[in-house]
């Protein structure tokens, strides 16, 4: 029965996750799809992550490496360049798949060569996997299919990093990841909606994401750095100006009561004539309201 199904690789980057990284493997081979290659690289971590791993690997037999630190997108490309699966799903290995996530996208993905990349919705969890409140989730988004301009203008939901599916082809067509941009997913969905493949969200709740003090996100300057970066490749864009100064208000509001200093260097950034509602927004806190603790 599986030689019929296409083989889905999933690739699991592992870098100093080690209170995390099990729930996170086990949810990806307790899968109810029965074509799954697992890679999992552990990126020079110094917990005890590799141990854990290796106890998994005994009794599941996906293939294991341990390595120096490289870096995600190095470590994705070369797993990327090694996986034997014409789907693939990079996974991070602080979040856990809901066990029918992959069946249900190579199901839908299977008559849509249009579709370069499958996702969905996400539920948020805690550091000790215990779920957000309510009013934090975003579990009812609509279904939506998203071409380029969707996604360089925000004009619909982004589509989260934990449950996206790659059609390989699409990923080796535009060249992979850029080893020079850290912050992976908003790139390479860029490259691939501009090669003209759409990228299709399910309506429903395929993973859940696990925010906590090391998450990406958490790393501001890193994050503003790689997105302002991401744009730039796309500075022909009628709409480049508008999207970059629009992202710097929103980061600027975001942290005018939290990091000043970085508030100002970011203010710096966007002309006079750009300003909006979020860059006003974010001079009265800066000026007028109490600092928060991160």
């Amino acid at each position: 029965m599986t030689e019929q199904l296409p083989l889905v690789t999933v690739v699991i980057a592992s870098y100093n996750h080690a209170p995390y990284i099990e729930r996170c493997i086990l949810s990806v081979v307790q899968q109810t799809y029965p074509n799954i290659e697992l890679l999992v690289i552990d990126d020079g971590s110094t917990d005890d992550s590799v141990a854990r791993i290796e106890r998994l690997q005994q009794e599941y037999g996906f293939e294991f490496r341990v390595q120096q630190n490289r870096g995600l997108t190095h470590t994705l490309n070369d797993a990327v360049s090694r996986a034997q699966g014409s789907l693939i799903a990079p996974f991070g290995s602080d979040d856990i798949m809901v066990p029918e996530r992959i069946a249900k996208q190579v199901a839908y993905m299977r008559d849509k060569p249009e579709v370069g990349i499958c996702a969905g919705n996400i539920e948020l969890i805690d550091s000790d996997g215990h779920l957000f409140p309510e009013s934090r989730q975003r579990r009812d988004i609509a279904f939506r299919r998203l071409d380029f301009d969707d996604v360089f203008m925000e004009r619909k939901p982004y589509p989260p990093a934990p449950t996206l599916l790659f059609r390989k082809e699409a990923l080796e067509r535009v060249g992979g990841f850029d080893p020079e941009i850290r912050l992976e997913d908003l790139l390479i969905e860029l490259k691939i909606t501009h090669a003209g493949y759409y990228i299709d969200c399910l309506g429903e709740v395929l993973a859940q994401y696990r925010k906590h003090g090391s998450n990406s996100s958490k790393n501001t300057p890193f994050m503003v750095d790689s997105i302002l970066r991401t744009y730039a490749l796309f500075k022909d864009h009628p709409q480049y100006e508008f999207v970059r100064t629009r992202f710097l208000s929103s980061m600027f509001l975001k942290c005018s009561n939290r990091d000043r200093d970085y508030a100002r260097q970011l203010l710096r950034q966007i002309p006079l004539r750009r300003w909006n509602k979020k860059t006003w927004r974010g001079l009265g806190r800066l000026f007028f309201s109490p600092l928060e603790k991160n």
